[in-house]
């Protein structure tokens, strides 16, 4: 299963209300950094499939979930248990620094 994309209209339902702990991508396709995480996010959808939700939100066309986060920079990559944040991860970064992150959460 690959990274699900939502939105305004169903991040809450996706995010907020998920029973599994989520990864929230905040990208734009125009961020070159975006774009080279993108591949690690899918791996990581994969690889924990069940355990986390992995989904994707483009600040373009949602600005009003990034600025509800106070997102300043993309790649940014929230991390989501009980509806609320647990960590946030800024820029472009390795695979295991974003699984350390979220590893105690499942």
């Amino acid at each position: 299963m690959s990274s699900l994309k939502v939105n305004q209209d169903t991040f809450e339902k996706e995010v907020l209300q998920s029973d599994i702990p989520v990864l929230v991508d905040l990208w734009a396709p125009w961020c070159g950094p975006c774009v080279a995480l993108a591949t690690t996010v899918e791996e990581i959808a994969s690889e924990y499939e069940g355990k986390l939700k992995v989904v994707k939100l483009n600040i373009d066309e949602n600005p009003m979930v990034a600025a509800n986060y106070k997102v300043m920079a993309i790649p940014t990559l929230l991390i989501f248990k009980d509806g609320k944040v647990d960590a946030q991860l800024v820029g472009l970064v390795g695979k295991d620094k974003i699984e350390r992150k979220f590893k105690s959460l499942i």
